[in-house]
């Protein structure tokens, strides 16, 4: 059966759909998801408070400040040379009404770990992790420590009530899997990778993976307080990606972390195997859903130390995913960003809303469109797809997401321009920022992708990263009211 059929859709009239969180994206009229004209009307270049260059275009009334910016070398308050592949990130409030940054490094490969030794270091040859930073809310930094290192592509994760970051390994590197999609070989690594790790807020983390929440490409999680579950994407580009969920043993209310002893679950569309949900849909366009139980989350394969390992990359990154399709869980394309509000957990996929995909394992790469917006009801256990890009023009490859009052802060990460864009509740998007970095040498750095966008607890300031070789990090204030924020 294929997504074409819409056996189990309903669109827009339903009564949980008509009144429900995310009822503004999908009853408003389709015209209204429009194309903002290009270049972006509305912005307008505004100088970097840091030094008074202009690196990017906002709206009138608005500011910023870059700071860790590794064209040049960056040096922490504690010693670390700070590595650049700024990613996912998580803003945290302290009583004394400072922030604090858990930001995400996404270094592949071994070229050893970042940062002071201890606990907090997981594999010693890994060259991933979290930096934190301690800022006011117009990015000026007031202390700055690694709090997590020996890990690999940290790529996005999630913000935990309860006062931690939870970031996300996307590889399954190991010792006891062959070379990478980069061809270097994984010999030099001392332990396996893919997994989740917890890091407080104010602190380190203690370099333990939460292997139960499975090994796979990790992109991001969010907590639904409510149904007590983890919910997580994953960003297989040379396959299909899944949609999962992990339920912790134990009460993270009562542990103050989330534990290695639950259960690990795959999204299915009800009556439909294998619903190619990276194709194009209509939006409004609505599934039920069950999950499928993954048996064997934590894989490890057979090697030997100091030889390449024979199971090859692309089998380790299907391992887990595999265990659901063979029950009919549901194909994606490169599920990325992912923010959890009022009951709903909205997520992207960004590379869904073109042709169907044939099948599966070609290994080829997986999706052929622009970007989609999910939204999963917790409650009600449905799937909606509540914004899709017609085109390149409009948004281009949806990857890192953030909320506030309703609206969702898009990072795009296209080969071409970049920018930050609002989804409004009423379908349409306007334009936050527009990147117009340029290198020391006037190289063009305008396809630099932006990750990591975050909202200060509140709302005063908006943090967002430039994840390149030569990474940084801006604070971002302004009148958001003025725009419905």
């Amino acid at each position: 059966m294929t997504v074409e059929r819409r056996t189990f859709i309903k669109l827009g009239a339903g009564a949980a759909l008509a009144g429900g969180p995310f009822a503004g994206f999908v009853n408003s009229p389709a015209g209204a998801v429009t194309a903002p004209s290009r270049p972006l009307s509305g912005l307008h270049p505004v100088k970097d408070k840091r030094d008074g260059k202009v690196r990017l275009h906002l709206p009138r009334g608005f500011q910023y400040r870059s700071f860790h910016d590794t064209e040049e070398p960056v040096v922490l308050a504690d010693g670390t040379q700070l590595r650049g592949r700024h990613d996912g990130m998580g803003a945290f409030g302290n009583p004394d009404g400072t922030i604090t940054l858990v930001r995400n490094h996404e270094v592949n490969g071994s070229p050893g770990a970042f940062g002071p030794a201890g606990p907090h270091r997981y594999d010693a040859q890994a060259g991933g992790g979290t930096t934190s930073v301690l800022v006011d809310h117009h990015g000026n930094v007031l202390d700055s420590w690694t709090s997590l290192s020996g890990t690999m592509m940290n790529c996005s994760g999630g913000i935990m009530p309860w006062g931690s970051w939870v970031t996300c390994e996307e590889t399954v590197n190991g010792p006891d899997v062959g070379p990478d999609f980069t061809g270097a070989p994984n010999v030099g690594l001392e332990k396996p990778h893919g997994y989740i790790f917890e890091v407080p807020s104010n602190g380190h983390g203690n370099g333990e993976p939460i292997k139960r929440a499975g090994r796979f490409a990790h992109e991001a999680v969010a907590w639904d307080p409510v149904g007590k579950r983890l919910y997580m994407t994953e960003d297989n580009f040379a396959f299909a990606s899944g949609f999962y969920r992990y339920t912790p043993g134990t009460d993270p209310a009562e542990s103050g972390r989330i534990t290695d002893d639950g259960t690990l679950e795959m999204l299915k569309v009800v009556g439909e195997d294998n619903a190619h949900l990276e194709g194009h849909q209509e939006r409004g366009t609505t599934y039920d859903v069950e999950w499928v139980p993954i048996e064997n989350p934590d894989p490890d394969f057979d090697y030997t130390p100091g030889q390449v390992a024979p199971t090859s990359n692309d089998d380790a990154l299907t391992y887990v995913g595999s265990q659901g399709w063979d029950q009919g869980a549901a194909y994606f394309s490169r599920l990325e960003g992912q923010v959890y509000e009022d009951g709903i957990v909205y997520f992207t996929s960004t590379q869904g809303g073109g042709a169907p995909e044939e099948g599966n394992h070609d290994g080829s790469g997986y999706g052929n469109g622009f970007g989609q917006v999910w939204a999963y009801d917790t409650a009600a256990s449905t799937l909606t797809l509540v914004y899709e890009s017609p085109d390149r023009d409009t948004l281009d490859f949806p990857d890192n997401i953030t909320t506030r009052e309703g609206h969702l802060v898009i990072c795009e990460d296209g080969p071409d321009d970049n920018y930050l864009r609002v989804l409004r509740p009423d379908g349409k998007l306007w334009n936050l920022a527009w990147n117009q970095l340029r290198s020391r040498t006037g190289g063009d750095r305008t396809d630099d992708e932006f990750a990591g966008s975050t909202f200060t607890p509140d709302g005063r300031t908006l943090y967002v990263n430039i994840q390149a070789s030569n990474g940084m990090t801006f604070a971002i204030w302004g009148p958001w009211a003025s725009f419905g924020l």
